[in-house]
């Protein structure tokens, strides 16, 4: 038997080393935003309006004409009305607008009118006018990195809002357009795949980047035929984006879209969904387009 005390052992704790500051690119490429957007799609329901008296026809028909003709000349966002070609709807009115309440004005002021009461809602979306800044993202980011400044700190928050605001104002027309005065326009709303085999949401950013780099040109060789304008809706609507082209003819809808589905993004990990077009008419033939007769 052992008759000597045993000394309790003792462990020291390895020192704490400060742990460097994360540089990790994230994920997500930042965006800046500008107006706001509302689509209404909607069905006329013509054997209740033509059950009306000419008269009042024609006075219906007129005041919603003077309110459509304030909300196409509205300096904060405008509004435009559109006949749909198709079963999908008769007709479509896309408003810009500072705000979503703004959206909500207006929507609510069309509801207000007597003609409301032979409009069907069909269809709508919510969406707002979207930059996005692949290319601009990855240089901010590495900037930052080079700088030392933690991922998400304030410090990192700060910087990016700062850039993000410099960039607003030089994109301002394209953020807070009017819209295009275009005799035709076509709008679908789209996603990027996520399911199990491919999955957009999980390549590399700088591969999105690239991918989407290639996916602009396509675009960019249409510029004087049609005018696009694209709008984020993840959180809002039930796609990810909505996307409106403007064109004096239709067929150039068709081929950019057709020569699009080649590229590698679209082919590989584009949805699309359902597909509106339709010829603007102005506030003021509002009444010779309820008569059937689609102004010129």
């Amino acid at each position: 038997m052992s008759t000597h005390s045993e000394k309790p052992m003792t462990t020291t704790a390895p020192p704490v080393r400060p742990q460097p500051a994360s540089t990790e690119v994230p994920a997500v490429p930042l965006t800046t935003e500008g107006y706001s957007v509302l689509h209404q799609m909607m069905r006329f329901r013509r054997t209740a309006w033509r059950t009306l008296p000419d008269a009042a026809r024609k006075e219906i028909a007129q005041e919603a004409a003077d309110v459509l003709g304030q909300m196409e000349k509205n300096g904060e966002g405008q509004s435009a009305l559109f006949s749909l070609i198709g079963h999908k709807g008769d007709l479509m009115v896309v408003h810009f607008r500072k705000s979503f309440a703004d959206l909500n004005q207006a929507e609510l002021k069309l509801a207000g009118l007597r003609l409301s009461d032979y409009f069907e809602p069909t269809s709508s979306y919510l969406s707002i006018i979207e930059l996005g800044l692949y290319d601009s993202t990855l240089k901010i980011y590495k900037e930052l990195a080079d700088q030392g400044i933690q991922t998400h700190s304030d410090q990192w928050k700060a910087e990016i809002e700062c850039k993000l605001d410099r960039h607003r104002e030089a994109m301002r027309p394209r953020l807070f357009p009017e819209i295009p005065p275009n005799r035709y326009i076509c709008f679908y709303p789209m996603d990027r795949k996520r399911g199990e085999d491919k999955n957009w949401y999980t390549l590399p950013i700088e591969e999105r980047a690239r991918q989407m780099s290639d996916h602009g040109l396509v675009g960019r060789r249409y510029a004087g035929e049609v005018k696009q304008i694209i709008t984020g809706s993840i959180g809002f609507d039930d796609w990810e984006w909505g996307v409106d082209l403007f064109a004096d003819d239709p067929l150039v809808f068709k081929k950019l879209i057709y020569e699009m589905r080649f590229d590698h993004v679209s082919a590989v990990y584009a949805l699309f969904g359902q597909f509106y077009v339709g010829v603007r008419c102005p506030a003021a033939g509002l009444e010779k387009l309820l008569g059937g007769e689609l102004p010129k």
